[in-house]
């Protein structure tokens, strides 16, 4: 698989959504990509998650990756986390 790219914005971002690079490198690596809007590309993957964000208890954490397919690498372009 080609390298992936995560600006420090990017990054930033994960932080505070609560994502690690390694989630969203597995989600690129092992989730079902599917098209998304202005031609990029989208996947998600559910990580068992068990703990507190937020002061509330979840179960299932699940990371949706935004990103665009180059000739030589992934650039992500953003990332969302959802907790259930």
């Amino acid at each position: 698989m080609k390298p992936i790219e995560i600006d420090a914005h990017t990054r930033h971002r994960m932080a505070l959504r609560g994502t690690t690079d390694e989630e969203v490198t597995a989600t690129l690596r092992e989730a079902k990509w599917e098209g998304a809007q202005n031609g990029r590309l989208q996947c998600r993957k559910s990580f068992a998650y068990g703990k507190l964000w937020i002061g509330k208890s979840y179960n299932t954490k699940q990371v949706k990756v935004i990103f665009n397919e180059l000739e030589d690498v992934l650039v992500v372009d953003t990332v969302y986390v959802f907790y259930f």
